[in-house]
């Protein structure tokens, strides 16, 4: 797809651009924390391909945005999901979002990944007179402890080992994963690649037990445990192991955590984490749209997930035949982990 250099208010970063834009950012902490550790991973890793846009009065009018905001979209357009950042205290900017007509199409649907909850509202007052918006609410908590002051019990090396994840992991982690519609497995190659992740690993069988990455925002990704191996206290091993590591990477480890999630809480609490705000992912739906035929991200149990797997691989294949694009590249998966950290 051609990449638009300028939109009608924002234009395109080069990338000699991104570190002063990481010193913008830094002025907007801890607001602009997942915007800010999506430049530094992408300028340290380069996990995936990512456009990162701010406006044209930048840093004046401080707003910007990043395109792909998922790396998995229905229709795989790379405008079709943005992320974005605006400093709650300047919300009137958003102004610039809500008359972007070149980048950004508000007569399609739109995928945005986890928001400010204050940048929501303000697109939900623009946007609720012509769609309405599916919506996933989380809290952010970020790391603000030494990782290690917590004493753990050895884990029961008789029955199960930490290790470092592998490629030959990734299958599995990607199936277990609760928003697999929204991110490619090609994404988690490249993560289990070129960032720190930890497995639980049955000891007798080699057996995924469970599982955190560092993501390609610079968060924890949500840990999964199978259902089988819950209630081991597995969870808090993995989360401590990996934030000790993505600090010493030079990272503010934070993770998203349902606000009815009691025992994600307590787990990064005891780890030294605080919430600092609430945070939505949401999917943009025009009216008289059904985000091409394809039913949006909806709540189900402590994750989103697609409403029927099975109609939303068939419908994707459909509409891809159609353009002639390669199919089969999104397949149902069975939601069998249980999301313990966000």
């Amino acid at each position: 797809m051609e990449i638009i250099p300028e939109g009608k208010n924002f234009r395109l970063v080069q990338e000699n651009e991104l570190p002063q834009i990481l010193e913008v950012l830094e002025q907007y902490l801890p607001e602009s924390l997942k915007f800010h550790q999506t430049v530094k991973t992408y300028l340290n890793n380069r996990v995936w391909q990512f456009y990162f846009y701010v406006s044209k009065n930048w840093p004046e009018e401080p707003i910007c945005l990043h395109f792909p905001g998922c790396t998995l979209t229905p229709n795989n357009r790379i405008y079709e999901s943005f992320g974005i950042f605006c400093p709650s205290s300047q919300l009137d900017y958003m102004e610039l979002l809500r008359t972007e007509d070149i980048l950004i199409e508000w007569t399609q649907p739109l995928y945005l990944n986890f928001t400010h909850i204050a940048i929501m509202d303000r697109i939900e007052e623009f946007y609720s007179a012509q769609g309405s918006i599916d919506k996933l609410i989380g809290d952010i908590y970020i790391s603000k402890g030494p990782p290690d002051r917590l004493e753990l019990e050895s884990l029961p090396s008789s029955e199960v080992e930490m290790r470092p994840l592998a490629l030959e992991n990734v299958k599995a982690i990607h199936d277990l994963y609760p928003a697999s519609e929204i991110e490619s497995i090609e994404v988690f190659e490249k993560l289990v690649s070129s960032l720190p992740g930890f497995g639980i690993f049955c000891v007798d069988s080699g057996e995924l037990a469970a599982w955190m990455v560092q993501s390609y925002y610079g968060a924890m990704c949500s840990m999964q445990t199978k259902p089988e191996f819950r209630r081991k206290g597995y969870g808090i091993h993995l989360a401590q192991a990996l934030t000790k590591l993505v600090v010493e990477r030079g990272y503010t480890p934070f993770v998203v955590i349902r606000p009815e999630n009691d025992a994600s809480k307590s787990l990064y609490i005891k780890l030294g984490f605080e919430r600092a705000f609430a945070t939505v992912r949401a999917t943009l739906c025009p009216n008289g749209d059904n985000v091409n035929g394809i039913p949006p991200v909806r709540e189900n149990g402590n994750h989103l997930d697609v409403v029927d797997r099975d109609f939303y691989r068939d419908a994707k294949d459909s509409s891809a035949a159609d353009r002639g694009d390669p199919v089969g590249k999104i397949t149902p998966q069975s939601s069998k982990a249980t999301e313990e950290g966000g």
